[in-house]
């Protein structure tokens, strides 16, 4: 089946057609690396994560680039606040983020540019922007003349006259028009030397928009298959990066756009600059990372999805009866006896159906909710099996539990504690129960349960340690 997106440039769901076969470039925006990464990031970046997982499983190669903005205004006021570097400042965020999301599961980008690696890339694409006339200089400051780009305001379906007329955009005297946009900033008096960079304009920094396209002009090419990020980047920020990156090369930069919803709290989005954000590792300190990737995948990723512990818990109980499912699976398989070479008397149709119904959720614009349901019925499937079915079919709902859990979500699977202590208490509580001896065995569960783990235990006796989630 081919892949359909929904397409914000287009407003519509779109059949997946790359430039070239079987290939994917994909450009993700990064963070600014000024605080610890919080649970709205970590939305977009699962969101993505699942994208790029699908496309491997459907046999494509994923070329994906995710910047790092780590020269910013907020980055500088922090340094200046705490009288250090704002490399020092940046290096310690990009560091949470990747301490933070590994513990996700989110696979790593094939590229990381950072803005500040990147500054002669920069300045040759201003340069080409003002040779071609779309860009001017103001006193050491460049500035993008949005009137000399005719098709602005088509990706965030915003009219210029119509912004013109309702307009509370402040106007600056250095501006030919309050919508035009910097791509070079002069240096301001007491910023630290480490963010000024020499230029044909004079020393200053690049403005937010102009990194993007610079970047994703040098790892992934003038026209992109699919450049991605929140919602809240549609504009200003992905607008400009249209109207300048089309304006230099004359091309497309992107065939589709796909935006993940907000993280809200209350109904209100989920922000650093609102102050009513979680970061994920204060999250981590009470949920495992496994259950918040869960969480995250509980709604489609166009839908806003709101925060709460009550939604935690529902992830981490709905997490926990997939989990003790595979476990109970896992040990059943483990005390079963092979026999000898017979052919399996089960249909293989319904676990064929099942896997398809799975894939054609993902193939249907990434819909993470939707495949959750169809690992659930698989769930039910192992249950209402696991002592009657032959053996073959055992290992065939094993195999398609890894495989919608690790590959596809990317959520990773339990495994059974080996610890020499538990695995001593667990011998224990099992002698006690086929002795009958109640008691004992309870209480040796208690203490287990203690530990942080508990027992999952199988009819035909057979039992299996996990820590809790």
């Amino acid at each position: 089946m081919p892949i359909k997106l929904y397409n914000t440039l287009t407003g519509k769901k779109e059949e997946f057609k790359p430039q070239i076969e079987n290939e994917v470039s994909l450009y993700v925006c990064g963070v600014t690396p000024y605080d610890s990464v919080h649970l709205g990031h970590a939305r977009a970046y699962v969101v993505f994560d699942i994208v790029k997982r699908h496309f491997l499983k459907r046999g494509y190669k994923v070329k994906h680039a995710q910047n790092f903005t780590d020269v910013d205004d907020k980055i500088i006021a922090k340094a200046v606040s705490q009288n250090i570097l704002p490399s020092q400042i940046a290096r310690e965020f990009i560091d949470d983020y990747f301490e933070q999301t590994d513990k996700l599961n989110i696979l790593r980008a094939s590229v990381y540019p950072l803005v500040t690696d990147a500054m002669s890339e920069i300045i040759n694409f201003i340069k080409t922007l003002l040779d071609k006339g779309f860009a001017y200089v103001k006193d050491g400051d460049v500035y993008y003349s949005v009137e000399k780009f005719a098709d602005y305001g088509k990706l965030s379906k915003r009219n210029l006259s119509d912004m013109r007329s309702g307009a509370r955009v402040c106007v600056n005297e250095e501006k030919t028009s309050a919508f035009d946009f910097a791509l070079w900033k002069k240096t301001k008096d007491g910023e630290p030397q480490e963010v000024s960079w020499d230029s044909p304009w004079g020393k200053g920094r690049p403005g937010w928009h102009i990194e993007c396209s610079a970047m994703s002009l040098a790892f992934l090419g003038e026209t992109i298959d699919i450049h991605g990020g929140g919602q809240d980047l549609i504009f200003p920020h992905h607008e400009n990066e249209i109207a300048q990156s089309e304006a230099a090369s004359g091309k497309p930069f992107a065939k589709y756009w796909m935006h993940n919803g907000f993280v809200t709290i209350n109904k209100e989005k989920m922000s650093k600059s609102l102050g009513n954000f979680f970061t994920l590792k204060d999250i981590f300190t009470k949920y495992d990372p496994r259950v918040v990737r869960y969480y995250l995948l509980t709604q489609h990723y166009k839908s806003p999805l709101d925060f709460s512990e009550e939604a935690l818990n529902a992830a981490k109980n709905s997490l926990q009866g997939l989990d003790d499912a595979y476990l109970r699976l896992a040990a059943k398989l483990q005390t079963r006896q092979r026999g000898s070479d017979t052919k399996s008397l089960y249909v293989k149709d319904d676990l064929t159906v099942l896997q398809n119904n799975f894939l054609a959720a993902l193939d249907d614009d990434f819909n993470s909710e939707k495949a959750l349901a169809y690992l659930h019925e698989l769930k039910n499937a192992v249950l209402n099996e696991l002592f009657t079915a032959e053996e073959e079919k055992l290992l065939r709902l094993k195999n398609l539990f890894e495989t919608f859990f690790e590959d596809s979500l990317g959520i990773i699977l339990p495994k059974a504690d080996k610890t020499g202590e538990l695995e001593e208490l667990l011998k224990q509580r099992n002698e006690a129960r086929k002795t009958k001896n109640w008691t004992e065995a309870d209480r040796l569960r208690k203490l287990i349960d203690e530990k942080g783990y508990k027992i999952i235990d199988n009819k035909d006796g057979g039992s299996v340690l996990t820590k809790k989630i």
